[in-house]
């Protein structure tokens, strides 16, 4: 066995209980002038006649608030690894008002990036009622425990529109502290975990490449262990004749891997309260949530706004990435892009379109 990379150091490495004491470092809290300045530069934008998805950060600025933006966007890359934005009232926006600042303030973060092979660059997660067992079907269109993951992207941030009415705790890991207790505990299955292992592309194939991906579930690259997961996809692409095999090794060391997040001594757990914006870095984070019940009125189901962004200044990436990001780029990278997309915001009306179907 190849010698496996150092146990990881550094703010992107706690355990979920201390973290749970330590609210005042990933919590920030919007103060009256920073609402007037958000709700000022959205109304500046709204007139002057661009689409939310044309937004750069040079239409949306924030001289006051943009540096405790600037701050968050080093806790993410450099820090913690998440952090989260609360006292937004939602409720007095209408559906673009609200859409207007997220935007805005992803564009302080980061680029916006396709969500989906729809082209949404502002994605709404919403259960619509789809089976999570259809290959093709992606797990946030459902009501049921996701599983602990990690998305196409440097930074996924979420609004939350209207939480669920019961259910639906977002909860984070450190994909370092995972690491560490991998190696400590079975280094020989860490060691499958460096390796490509095939994982689904759930119908969505940029043109030329494999209706599958083969990215290591740990990716060590520049002294930096990079992580990369969504365990349904993984034994879904065992459907693929071609796809390598998993060994009943490799889903002993899968189960090792969910067993470690999954534990509340790692991981940690938080209800998104309506007009929180949580923003989690998928370079050294994995993230879940778990399953719901909706409230029956279609307009107060557990909706939330989601934003895939690519961060200038951002750690490189390895080359295998090229696959699912398309570029490694740094500031020009990830998202889903396949032939005929085309970049779009589904509203609320296409939403109820979806759930009548």
């Amino acid at each position: 066995m190849r010698p496996l990379p150092p146990l990881q150091t550094g703010k992107s490495v706690w355990y979920g209980p201390a973290m749970n004491r330590r609210k005042k470092e990933w919590i920030i809290t919007l103060n009256p002038a920073e609402i007037v300045e958000l709700e000022a530069a959205a109304e500046q934008f709204q007139q002057n006649g661009k689409s939310i998805g044309e937004m750069q950060k040079s239409d949306f600025s924030l001289p006051i608030f943009g540096k405790k933006l600037t701050a968050l966007q080093d806790q993410l890359i450099n820090g913690l690894g998440f952090g989260l934005l609360r006292g937004l009232s939602i409720e007095k926006y209408s559906e673009k008002e609200a859409a207007t600042i997220f935007y805005g303030i992803g564009t302080h973060i980061g680029n916006a990036r396709s969500q989906n092979a729809k082209g949404h660059v502002l994605g709404q997660v919403r259960n619509i009622g789809l089976d999570s067992t259809d290959p093709k079907v992606r797990l946030y269109q459902t009501n049921e425990r996701q599983t602990f993951h990690t998305d196409s992207c440097d930074v996924v941030g979420l609004l939350c529109m209207q939480p669920a009415k019961e259910g639906g705790l977002s909860l984070l890991v450190s994909a370092n502290t995972v690491f560490n207790e991998m190696k400590k505990q079975r280094p020989d299955l860490l060691e499958l975990l460096l390796q490509p292992i095939a994982t689904d592309r759930r119908g969505e194939v940029p043109a030329g490449m494999l209706p599958y991906l083969l990215i290591p579930v740990f990716s060590y690259f520049k002294d930096k262990i990079t992580p990369f997961y969504q365990r349904q996809y993984i034994e879904s692409a065992q459907r693929f004749p071609d796809a390598p095999r998993l060994t009943p090794s490799h889903f002993e060391a899968l189960d090792l891997f969910d067993e470690l997040c999954n534990d509340p001594d790692l991981h940690l757990t938080m209800m998104l309260e309506k007009g929180d914006m949580q923003f989690v870095y998928n370079h050294a984070m994995l993230h879940d949530r778990t399953g719901f019940v909706d409230a029956e009125d279609v307009y107060k189901r557990r909706h939330l706004s989601r934003l895939w962004l690519s961060v200038e200044g951002d750690r490189p990436l390895p080359e295998v990435f090229v696959t699912r990001y398309g570029s490694i780029e740094v500031g020009n990278r990830g998202g889903i892009l396949v032939e005929g997309t085309e970049l779009t915001i589904p509203w609320m009306a296409d939403l109820l379109a979806d759930l009548k179907g």
